[in-house]
């Protein structure tokens, strides 16, 4: 793939202005402009800035596992520092109100939503109504904002493990008013748009779900390959007829707080790594690349608790 096709995806993926990325990549709109009309042609070190930003928004399946060690170790340090994420956020309404929108913003960002993030803080905080915006969406904001409370609530309030009924519970929250079998697990046959993964049979879905649970409360392996085997799993089965995604990452979210860790944020801006580490680890069990994209994901939750 040459540089301006490179290009065409970093801006369908990263939603940034050729502006934006000219200054991403250190160089004038005029020299930007002149690469993408195929005026011009990068020289090497600008080739190899455009090649880092493409695999930073489209994912790269062929790194190895070496990179993960730098990452746990970022982790680590972020650790010592945040001996209890969970509780700072819960401590603090500053916080607390980033947090939530970021990851309302993000997830719904994923999943189609219009809003940009200042549209997203008025919904939720001022209760505003978006101009030329559908009900839907603003539905799905209100919906995430209902379903992060009771997340939040439960991980407080609750010893126990996570549950059929607490899944299906964040599921009729997230979906209320949008669809009509919210809460419960769908009858039929989907596929996942764009990707080549079979989803499971509906007759099996009692029996996959009850085998994940059970894995998801007894962690076997490093929390954060254990968050990514389970989230890919769980999208696999895909037991709703819709908003798995967003109950997935919920999920991930529960998991990470539940062992201490700051939440798993999924930025919208990299909506198609995700998708491909996660149809790489479904279809190839190459779990690295998705493991590698978790620990990024904390990472930026973590960034989150810096705030003062």
């Amino acid at each position: 793939m040459d540089h301006i096709k490179k290009i065409h995806v970093i801006q369908k993926s990263s939603g940034k202005t050729q502006t934006e990325l000219a200054r991403v990549l250190g160089v004038s709109f005029k020299t930007f402009n002149s690469w993408v009309n195929g005026k011009s042609i990068p020289r090497k070190k600008a080739l190899e800035n455009i090649d880092a930003l493409y695999f930073q928004y489209v994912g790269d399946i062929n790194i190895d596992e070496s990179v993960l060690v730098e990452k746990k170790e970022r982790l680590e340090e972020f650790q010592r520092q945040y001996k209890d994420p969970f509780k700072r956020i819960m401590s603090r309404k500053d916080l607390y109100n980033i947090f939530l929108l970021e990851m309302t913003y993000h997830t719904n960002s994923i999943e189609g939503s219009t809003f940009n993030e200042p549209e997203v803080r008025a919904v939720l905080f001022d209760d505003v109504t978006i101009p030329d915006k559908t009900v839907l969406e603003h539905q799905e904001v209100k919906n995430h904002q209902g379903a992060l409370a009771f997340v939040m609530r439960w991980i407080r309030d609750e010893d126990g493990n996570i549950t059929e009924l607490f899944i299906k519970r964040i599921h009729e929250i997230l979906m209320n008013s949008i669809l009509h079998n919210a809460g419960q697990y769908r009858t039929h046959n989907v596929r996942i748009a764009g990707a080549n993964v079979a989803t499971s049979n509906p007759l099996k879905i009692d029996e996959h779900m009850g085998e994940l649970i059970k894995e998801l409360n007894n962690p076997t392996k490093d929390i954060v390959t254990h968050i990514a085997q389970t989230h890919a799993k769980f999208e696999r089965i895909h037991p709703f007829s819709n908003g798995n995604g967003r109950v997935g990452r919920l999920l991930m979210l529960t998991t990470a707080f539940k062992n201490n860790l700051a939440p798993v944020l999924v930025k919208k801006e990299k909506k198609t790594a995700y998708y491909n580490y996660l149809q790489e680890a479904q279809t190839q069990e190459n779990y690295i690349p998705l493991i590698s994209f978790i620990y990024d994901g904390i990472l930026s939750g973590y960034e989150l608790l810096k705030e003062e």
